[in-house]
């Protein structure tokens, strides 16, 4: 049998319309090669009888006939002759894998090229002298190759009956499919196959309303497995309806159909499956696979299809609507391919590319698919889900922009809450991504140069440090320990994450680094206010409050604008020494510095009066040795109100009488002071309403320039 007719380019040439025209044409040229062959088999019978009892009274002169068979033309009969003689001898002693091997064809076609130079001789007495005896057997091996290979070997084989009988009595004892050959069939089914494939293309159905509507009809009332198999062929048809390469079943010609068709088997497939084979729920959340039975097999590789299919209309599709149906209904069928590896990798692959890169709906469609794959039982699956989001939220934070930020921000919250379906398994991979900061760090400090500095100082270490960050402050919040009165697993990583990030912000101290320590110095704010775990953070703000305040800086007016500190973690150099970033760097550290001592965890301390001495001593040195502005302005603000905060503490605590070393007595009474009346919340509240103005405010001005660029 030839090969079907499957690959892409016969289909390419099979819609050219040639197809039809090349077989017609194959079928004219086979029946002329068919009557070249009767009638050289005519000619062969004719001149075998002479030519063999000439051999046998020239045998002795073999050897030299073959020598001289170029330089001595008028002896050409007597060396054929004699090399047709030769011939018979070396069939007679060949072996059947010598024959099989097509050793014979060189002794025989020398027998054709008698014939052929026979007919020659013919031609030189008709006036074509001076032929040389080599193009007699040019002759007829180009007689040979015009035949199909099939159809040349069967008339050797007759041959080969009356040259050599025992032989040929010997194949038909122990090689009987080699005399059987039939080049004719062969042909007959290679062209049939061709043409069975082009009038399959060219009678290919055309889709209809009412089979769909029927199939849905069978679907809704009896939840027919028959109907879904005909829909999920009608799925496939519309996914790859415009690939050559792909072979489909229907042709479907209306848009409206093909809507239907797209959204009838995303919706009702599930509910098809769902009643034939229903899955097990656990508790948790969690899930189990369908246990084995004759339906789930009979339909597990149409699912497996089914489901290849929605993930390349996926990606194929830009339109969110559909995105989003298809992501929300597939993830309802993870059950039924959990137990294929591959396609739950394939499946979760495509979910997080759509969870870095579309639009901010199809972002939560495809997080909650990711999340469907992470509640299996298998843990390998939640392992893998895991590792995947996080490397996907690593890979899109290289560059942070005001457009790119609140998407960054999304995914960050996203991946937080998946990390916190299973604390103890999410332990494993924070120990080893905090570890893997650390040795950054490490590798920072050690080397000391441009590049090395380049591993800390970067988008993606910021970026992580705050994804940590918010996962253990999540995972570990007082409050939620206290309702469920038990501590995370993942509670002992927020030392090891403190120190690698305020080793972060150690690593470079000079002003254009300043925006990066803002970035770190966030993140461990997040921390502290969540957990309650108090972070000696003052001591960073610090250092920045005194190069802004310094009397030696001197700084120079500018027209840029303000640097936005929140999608940059290095000044460009054009901003240093100007009045510009030095009030935004005075703004911002009074601001979290601000939002730090207003935390429950060191406001409401019954310690606070005795936290802020050091703070408030250095500030007003700051100030004193300061040549006034803004700047100095904003820093006698905050130390106006941290005193304010002092004594507010004091006259709170003035009727205590237990002890500071009787602990649970001092919690509770922490517990019981109202942090919202305090002056330090007031003051807050009002710095948080004028930044978010002014945020507002830049952004307007940020999307009117968009537009005038747009135009």
């Amino acid at each position: 049998m030839g090969k079907k007719a499957g690959h892409k380019s016969t289909k390419k040439f099979a819609q050219s319309g040639q197809l039809k025209k090349t077989i017609q044409a194959r079928h004219k040229n086979k029946v002329v090669q068919q009557r070249k062959a009767k009638k050289r088999a005519r000619q062969t019978n004719g001149h075998s009888n002479s030519a063999s009892g000439k051999g046998e009274a020239e045998e002795g002169d073999d050897d030299d006939a073959d020598d001289n068979m170029e330089e001595q033309a008028p002896r050409k009969k007597e060396a054929k002759a004699g090399s047709k003689k030769e011939g018979k001898k070396g069939l007679a002693g060949m072996s059947v894998d010598d024959f099989l091997g097509g050793g014979f064809l060189e002794n025989d076609d020398e027998e054709d090229g008698e014939i052929d130079g026979l007919d020659d001789d013919e031609d030189e007495e008709d006036g074509e002298d001076g032929a040389d005896d080599s193009l007699d057997d040019d002759a007829s091996f180009a007689s040979l190759d015009e035949l199909d290979e099939g159809e040349a070997h069967k008339i050797e084989l007759s041959k080969l009956a009356e040259k050599d009988p025992e032989f040929y009595k010997y194949l038909q004892d122990n090689d009987q499919e080699l005399l059987e050959f039939d080049p004719s069939g062969q042909h007959d089914d290679d062209d049939m196959e061709y043409e069975d494939e082009f009038e399959k293309l060219k009678q290919r159905p055309v889709l209809t309303k009412e089979e769909l509507k029927q199939w849905q009809k069978a679907i809704i009332e009896t939840r027919s497995i028959k109907a879904l198999r005909k829909l999920l062929i009608a799925f496939r048809s519309a996914v790859h309806m415009n690939e050559e390469s792909e072979r489909v079943t229907y042709t479907i010609d209306n848009n409206s159909l093909y809507n239907k068709v797209i959204n009838t088997t995303l919706r009702y497939t599930p509910v098809v499956l769902h009643h034939h084979i229903p899955f097990k729920s656990l508790p948790n959340g969690k899930y189990k696979p369908p246990s084995q039975s004759t339906k789930q097999k009979m339909i597990s590789k149409a699912i497996l299809s089914y489901i290849y299919n929605v993930l390349h209309l996926l990606s194929q599709t830009s339109a969110a609507d559909i995105q989003v149906l298809a992501l929300n209904e597939t993830a309802k069928l993870l059950p039924y391919i959990v137990g294929s590896r591959k396609a739950v990798k394939t499946y979760l692959k495509t979910c997080l590319e759509l969870w870095s890169t579309a639009s901010d709906e199809v972002r939560i469609a495809a997080f909650l698919a990711v999340r469907r794959v992470a509640a299996a039982s298998d843990e390998s699956l939640l392992d893998l889900a895991l590792k995947s989001t996080y490397m996907t939220l690593v890979r899109s934070c290289k560059a942070t922009s005001p457009h790119t930020l609140p998407s960054i921000t999304l995914m960050k919250n996203l991946a937080t809450e998946l990390f916190c379906m299973d604390h103890a398994a999410s332990y494993q991979h924070a120990f080893g991504y905090i570890r893997q900061l650390a040795v950054h760090l490490r590798t920072s400090l050690k080397v000391k140069t441009k590049e090395a500095y380049k591993q800390v100082y970067n988008w993606q270490y910021a970026h992580s440090v705050d994804f940590w960050s918010l996962l253990l402050a999540r995972a570990c919040d007082t409050e939620e320990e206290r309702k469920t009165g038990r501590e995370s697993e993942l509670k002992p990583l927020i030392y090891p994450l403190v120190q690698v990030s305020l080793g972060a912000i150690k690593l470079i101290s000079n002003a254009r680094c300043f925006p990066f320590h803002f970035q770190i110095l966030r993140s461990i704010l997040h921390i502290t206010q969540r957990t309650r775990t108090f972070v000696p953070l003052s001591a960073y703000f610090i250092p920045i409050i005194q190069s802004v305040l310094s009397p030696t800086s001197k700084t120079k007016p500018s027209t840029l604008r303000p640097v936005d500190l929140e999608v940059n973690i290095r000044a460009p150099a054009q901003y240093l020494k100007t009045r510009i970033y030095s009030e935004t760097l005075a703004d911002e550290a009074v601001f979290i510095l601000a939002e730090w001592l207003g935390s429950r965890h060191v406001q409401g301390s019954i310690a606070f009066p005795e936290i802020v001495v050091p703070l408030v001593t250095v500030l007003r040195k700051c100030i004193k040795n300061s040549k006034g502005g803004k700047e100095a302005g904003l820093v006698k603000s905050l130390i106006e109100h941290v005193e304010d905060g002092a004594k507010w503490v004091e006259e709170s605590r003035k009727n205590v009488v237990f002890s500071p070393g009787q602990m649970e007595e001092v919690e509770q009474w922490e517990q019981s002071l109202k942090i919202a009346s305090s002056p330090m919340e007031k003051w807050l509240k009002v710095l948080r309403k004028q930044r978010a103005k002014r945020k507002e405010m830049a952004e307007k001005a940020r999307q009117g320039e968009d537009e005038i660029l747009s135009d």
